[in-house]
């Protein structure tokens, strides 16, 4: 007996007689010529072209596709939204603090690109809304007789209430001195990883700040949009109020801007202005308005909030920090002068001073710019 293998590889096993009885009943079988030397040559690469141009077929030619974005990152794209949106950009922030109409169209931009198209069955529209945020946030903003997502106007109008919502927490954290940092920054962590773990942060967490960062790139390109199509009404400017001094003499110990804490080390915005103060001396409100806060913080130690209204629509507020007592209580009126409290060094402070902030819609700018005869 012998083994003959099969054409599939398996071999079967025949005996000698039956192989020669069929050898001698049939003529020498014709012998097969190989293939020629063109075929051998050209054969391989048809196969390996037609492999490529198969696997292109399946997966797409992506060659133009952006490599330095994270994977599911939408690539901008302002060339999906005109300027027709602006003004409910805007009518969707006007009464936020801290988010701007070029802040939330650069935020719808990183949640889709301004498409519809690509998201997720539990979230729709270019805004990516589940069921349950829709419900919560979700009107028929433009009178169409429907509320959807995927209605790009009441898309706009529902994340402009959820980012105001978390921007007022935010706020309300910041006023406390239980969170630090910039207020949209805040208010971009909050949407991505939740208020409770921002404020057991103190500041942005690491988890949210990708999160922040694709936003904020995105915001330059939407603020041009925004500027594109302006409203008849400009905006208020730094120093078009002019705010009374919250000390006697406006002694400058560290300006507003970048600069090394003297505690921490830690290098940073100096939110506002350190005026030199002796303990005790008197600090008095700049101008009148609404007590916000008034109490004890970690950083800032004794600390007052005075809110003074709106300015062409735009929220004024001044902080007075580091106080040695509290002279006001919440939701006290004040007028312009009237006494907050005593100058102190309470808190992270290396000696009695006065550090003083004025933050128009929710950001920080230059107090010296407000203040009369400040130069």
């Amino acid at each position: 007996m012998q083994n003959v293998p099969k054409g599939d590889g398996v071999e079967k096993t025949v005996s000698p007689s039956s192989t020669a009885s069929t050898t001698a009943g049939a003529a020498a079988p014709r012998r097969r010529r190989g293939p020629g030397a063109c075929l051998l040559v050209v054969l391989p690469g048809v196969v390996t072209l037609g492999a490529v141009f198969a696997f292109v077929s399946l997966v797409g030619d992506d060659t133009a596709a952006p490599q330095d974005r994270a994977p599911g990152q939408a690539e901008s794209a302002v060339s999906n939204v005109d300027g027709s949106y602006v003004p409910w950009l805007r009518r969707a922030t006007a009464d936020c603090t801290g988010v701007t109409p070029a802040l939330l169209a650069a935020h719808i931009d990183q949640l889709s690109g301004w498409q519809s198209d690509g998201a997720s069955l539990s979230e729709r529209g270019v805004a990516r809304f589940t069921d349950a945020g829709w419900k919560k946030w979700g009107r028929d903003d433009d009178g169409n007789g429907t509320s959807t997502p995927l209605d790009r106007v009441d898309a706009i109008m529902a994340l402009g209430r959820q980012d105001c919502d978390l921007s007022k927490r935010m706020t309300a954290l910041r006023t406390k001195g239980a969170v630090n940092g910039d207020l949209a920054d805040l208010t971009l962590a909050a949407y991505a990883v939740g208020v409770d773990e921002v404020a057991e942060a103190g500041k942005v967490p690491a988890s949210a700040r990708l999160f922040v960062t694709e936003v904020k790139q995105r915001l330059p390109q939407y603020s041009a949009l925004v500027r594109r199509n302006p409203e008849q009404e400009a905006g208020v400017q730094a120093g078009s109020t002019r705010l009374q001094h919250p000390v006697v003499t406006l002694s400058v110990t560290s300006p507003f801007g970048s600069r090394k804490h003297p505690l921490t080390g830690v290098t940073k915005l100096h939110t506002g202005v350190d005026f030199d103060a002796p303990q005790g001396a008197q600090v008095s409100a700049a101008w009148g308005g609404v007590v916000e806060f008034a109490g004890m913080t970690p950083a800032y130690g004794y600390r007052v909030v005075i809110d003074h209204g709106t300015i062409q629509g735009k929220r004024l507020q001044t902080t007075y920090s580091h106080l040695s007592a509290l002279q006001v209580s919440a939701g006290q009126t004040l007028a312009t002068g009237q006494a907050v409290g005593p100058a102190g060094s309470t808190g992270l402070s290396t000696g009695p001073h006065l550090h003083f902030e004025v933050l128009l819609d929710g950001q920080y700018t230059d107090p010296m710019a407000w203040l009369t005869d400040a130069g």
